[in-house]
């Protein structure tokens, strides 16, 4: 992972040449910087140092590795220092591209090329195999995003493995622990709220019928984190097996909290028979799981990515499904009514990328978010997002146009689902955003806008019930005091 061969094409004019034709690989183009604003997705570093005729660029990152973008949109590691990277570029120039007398001097300057790096003649299909090693750890650590779109690049090369099989391979390591009977990890995963999650997930997927055992275990642990998904799961699993004989243990379950009763309120009584068991359970599997993680919704695998610290395998996925919906919003489109979007998930994204600290993607979601709401009251609160993202972002002239596109909404729309925001904790939010954007101006310094968004805040916490106010006083107070004590 040295850069050795980099060190000799910038020392020696006439290697470099030899690098930048036939070979495409050009350091003086490296001054010209790419295409567009590139970072990588995960943060870390890139430096170009060589560029080619088609407006490409290889970039070195953090760790040595060579990142390549072109200038279409894709982008794939092609070695994991400029030494090996070299060594592929000069080795796969193919012959058959030239006629006879430039193809003869091609290999000319490949063995010229290759001799002064120091680099050996490796068959072709050696070097075809690091390339593809090297493309195939793109992601998640070396995802290329246009720095100022935000968008993602495409893969060169073939597309990573699912995201559920690196999310599940320590839940499947698990289960094989726990068919096994080793008594430390049955300890060790039902203690551990992470583990038992994805044990269960595991479990769901390879379903064999020695896992009664196991099973009944973690559906009463997993019972401790209330409701959710995979104590359902757990109690379908257990239920499967049409085994009467667990009815008290998931009626025991189902009585830990209020949550529970209710997300378990369809369970068959303690008088049920096998047939009623298993007809609970099969109808449950059918809606919500099954047996094919494919078909799991992409928000099971990024949050048990993300518990499990694997962050960058979840933003890729995000990223990525955020750019699907916005070139194609009628992915959106509601399975009950295909004339309608359900953009519910794009409230999902802006959570999960805010959860993972990408406030300028969360923020990208919201304003799609936001242009395709339908009634007043939706609009209003996609636009509190919306202007709380830019604040927090530091774009502040579009948060404040953000909430005056807020207060035209409120004083224009005759749509019945405003009619009571004065006295809803909406109101009070709506206030609090606004007094919370005039302290940004304020700080930035901007007191005209400041002073005049403060003018705006006051007037709304004017129109609020007095204890939508009272909740807002303590920042209106402090707002106050600072914008209007500036010179």
């Amino acid at each position: 992972m040295t850069d050795r061969a980099l060190r000799l094409l910038l020392q020696d004019a006439r290697l470099a040449e030899l690098a930048a034709y036939p070979f495409d690989f050009d350091v003086e183009r490296a001054g010209y910087g790419h295409v567009e604003p590139v970072r990588l997705a995960s943060g870390g570093s890139l430096r170009i140092v060589a560029g080619d005729a088609g407006g490409g660029s290889y970039f070195v990152c953090e760790d040595g590795s060579v990142l390549y973008a072109d200038s279409e949109g894709s982008a794939g590691i092609v070695g994991a220092g400029v030494d090996e990277a070299l060594e592929i570029i000069i080795g796969l120039e193919d012959a058959e591209d030239y006629d006879d007398e430039e193809a003869a001097a091609l290999e000319e300057a490949r063995t010229e090329l290759r001799a002064a790096l120091g680099f050996p003649e490796r068959p072709r299909d050696e070097l075809e195999a690091l390339l593809d090693a090297a493309l195939a750890r793109t992601e998640p650590d070396f995802l290329l995003l246009n720095a100022e779109e935000g968008r993602a690049y495409d893969l060169i090369g073939p597309p990573p493995p699912p995201l559920w099989e690196p999310v599940l391979a320590a839940g499947r390591a698990d289960l094989a622990a726990l068919r096994a009977e080793d008594r430390a990890v049955w300890d060790a995963v039902a203690e551990d709220p992470v583990r038992r999650r994805i044990a269960l997930r595991a479990a769901q997927f390879d379903r064999a019928e020695g896992d009664l055992g196991p099973l009944r275990r973690l559906l009463r642990h997993e019972a401790r984190s209330s409701m959710t998904d995979e104590l359902r799961l757990a109690a379908v699993l257990v239920g499967l097996h049409g085994g009467i004989e667990d009815l008290p243990l998931l009626h025991e379950v189902r009585r830990t909290d209020f949550d529970t009763a209710c997300g378990l309120s369809e369970l068959p009584g303690l008088d049920a028979d096998p047939a009623e068991l298993l007809g609970w359970a099969r109808e449950l599997d059918d809606l919500m799981f099954g047996t094919d993680p494919a078909d799991e919704p992409l928000y099971t695998w990024t949050d048990l990515a993300l518990d499990q610290g694997m962050t960058n395998l979840a933003r890729c996925a995000l990223i990525r499904r955020l750019d699907a919906i916005e070139l194609d919003q009628g992915l959106l489109r509601r399975t009950d009514d295909p004339t309608r979007l359900d953009t519910s998930e794009l409230s999902a994204l802006v959570a999960d990328l805010e959860r993972i600290g990408e406030p300028g993607q969360a923020l990208r979601a919201q304003r799609l978010h936001t242009a395709l709401q339908e009634t007043a009251s939706d609009r209003v609160s996609a636009r509190l997002t919306q202007a709380r993202l830019e604040r927090e972002t530091e774009q502040l002239p579009a948060a404040d146009r953000s909430l005056a596109a807020l207060r035209d909404t409120l004083a224009e729309s005759k749509d019945d689902s405003l009619r009571f925001w004065q006295g809803t904790s909406l109101g009070r939010y709506i206030t609090e955003e606004h007094y919370h954007l005039a302290l940004a101006l304020a700080d930035a310094g901007s007191a005209e806008e400041a002073r005049a968004l403060l003018g705006a805040a006051e007037a709304i916490r004017g129109e609020l019930s007095e204890s939508a106010a009272l909740g807002a006083r303590e920042l209106a107070e402090r707002a106050v005091r600072w914008v209007r004590g500036l010179s």
